[in-house]
C-alpha cells in the first residue's frame, strides 16, 4: 500500500473520539464524576426539624449556593430531627463523601452533644467530618411565654429559686444547645456551690419548644434568637435576656445576663456546613466556594440577619474545621466546670 492508499488516513472525527477515550480512560473514577457533578440533586440535611434557626440558614444557604454549582444544580433540604441533632448528623457521617450529601451542622450536634453525651454521640464532630466554612450564628435568648407572670430575667430567676423543682424548662433535646445553656445558667446563676433546680422537658426541635411556650406548657426556654425571634414580635412569647455580654441589634432593648451578674456568660449557637469525611478536594473548593460567595450576597446576608442569624465572615475549610474544635472544646470546658449531668 501506498501513503496514499484512502485507508491510511483516519477519519478526523474518529481520531478525536478515539484521542478523547484515551484521555478519559486514563483518568480514575473519582475525577469521572467530579467533572460531572452535580448531576443530581445535593441533599442539605438538617438535624432538627423545620422552622427553627438551623432550617432557615438552610433554606437560604441552598437557594443561593446551588446557582453557584451549576445551571442544572439542585440543593434540597432534608429534615432528620432526633437525638439533640445527632440522628441527622449520623446519618450525614454514614454516607459517600461525593459531594451529594452535606449537613447543617450545629452547636448542638457538635458542640453540646458530644460534650455532655459522649456516650450517646455515635460519631467524632471533628474527624468524622469534612469542614466545609462556617455560616454563621448568634445568641441564645432566655424566654417565657407571652403570657407568663414573669416579666424581667430576675423575676424568673427569682421564682426558681423560691420553688426548687417546681417550674418547668422546655429544649429540644437532651444534651442540645438550649439544655446546656439553660443548665448552665441554672448552675451560674443560684451563685458559688449553688445550682437552681428546674424540671428538664425536651422536645423534637426548636420549633415544637416554642409552640409549648404559646400554649403554656412550661414556665421557660433558653432558645436560639432567629427561632424565637417571630413568636417574640407576635406576643406568643417574651424574651428576658440574651446570653451574650453585649446587647443583640435585633433586639436592642433585650439586656444582657451579664447585666445581672454573670458576666463570664457567653454561649452562642452556630451553624457549620459539613460534608462527610474524605470529600475529594476539588468539590470540597468548589463547595467552599460557593458557600463563602453565597454568604457575602448582600440580599442573603439581610434575610440571614432579619431572622437573627448573624453571617460569618469567609472562612476556609482548615479555618472551618479549626472553628469546630475551638467550640467543641469551650463546651467540654462548660460542662466540666460547671459539673453539669445532661443523661436525664
Amino acid at each position: 500500500m501506498t501513503s496514499h492508499d484512502p485507508r491510511r488516513r483516519a477519519d478526523p472525527a474518529m481520531r478525536r473520539r478515539a484521542l478523547l477515550a484515551t484521555a478519559l480512560s486514563a483518568l480514575p473514577l473519582p475525577a469521572l464524576a467530579q467533572a460531572a457533578w452535580p448531576d443530581r440533586p445535593i441533599s442539605l440535611v438538617v438535624p432538627f426539624t423545620a422552622g427553627g434557626s438551623a432550617d432557615i440558614a438552610a433554606r437560604i444557604l441552598a437557594e443561593r449556593m446551588a446557582p453557584r454549582l451549576g445551571p442544572n444544580a439542585r440543593i434540597v433540604v432534608e429534615n432528620r430531627a432526633g437525638a439533640g441533632g445527632s440522628l441527622g448528623a449520623d446519618h450525614v457521617r454514614r454516607q459517600p463523601a461525593d459531594g451529594y450529601t452535606l449537613l447543617l451542622a450545629t452547636a448542638s450536634s457538635h458542640g453540646t452533644n458530644p460534650a455532655a453525651l459522649p456516650q450517646t454521640t455515635p460519631y467524632d464532630p471533628v474527624a468524622d467530618f469534612t469542614a466545609i466554612a462556617v455560616v454563621g450564628g448568634g445568641p441564645m435568648v432566655v424566654v417565657v411565654p407571652g403570657r407568663s407572670p414573669y416579666r424581667d430575667i430576675r423575676a424568673l430567676l427569682d421564682a426558681v429559686r423560691a420553688r426548687p423543682g417546681a417550674l418547668s424548662f422546655a429544649t429540644s433535646g437532651a444534651g442540645g444547645i438550649g439544655h446546656l445553656t439553660a443548665a448552665y445558667l441554672l448552675s451560674q446563676a443560684g451563685g458559688p456551690g449553688v445550682r437552681l433546680e428546674a424540671e428538664h422537658i425536651p422536645y423534637r426541635g426548636g420549633a415544637q419548644v416554642l409552640a409549648a411556650m404559646a400554649a403554656g406548657e412550661v414556665d421557660f426556654s433558653v432558645e436560639v434568637l432567629a427561632s424565637a425571634a417571630p413568636h417574640v414580635r407576635d406576643g406568643t412569647s417574651r424574651a428576658l435576656a440574651i446570653t451574650v455580654p453585649r446587647r443583640h441589634p435585633l433586639f436592642p432593648d433585650l439586656p444582657s445576663l451579664a447585666e445581672i451578674g454573670l458576666t463570664e456568660f457567653d454561649v452562642t449557637t452556630w451553624n457549620v456546613l459539613l460534608a462527610p469525611r474524605g470529600l475529594p478536594p476539588a468539590l470540597l473548593a468548589r463547595l467552599n466556594e460557593a458557600a463563602v460567595a453565597a454568604l457575602a450576597e448582600p440580599a442573603a446576608r439581610e434575610r440571614l440577619v432579619a431572622a437573627g442569624v448573624d453571617p460569618a465572615d469567609p472562612t476556609t475549610p482548615d479555618q472551618a474545621r479549626a472553628f469546630l474544635a475551638a467550640e467543641l472544646a469551650k463546651f467540654r470546658g462548660i460542662v466540666r466546670d460547671a459539673g453539669i449531668a445532661l443523661g436525664r
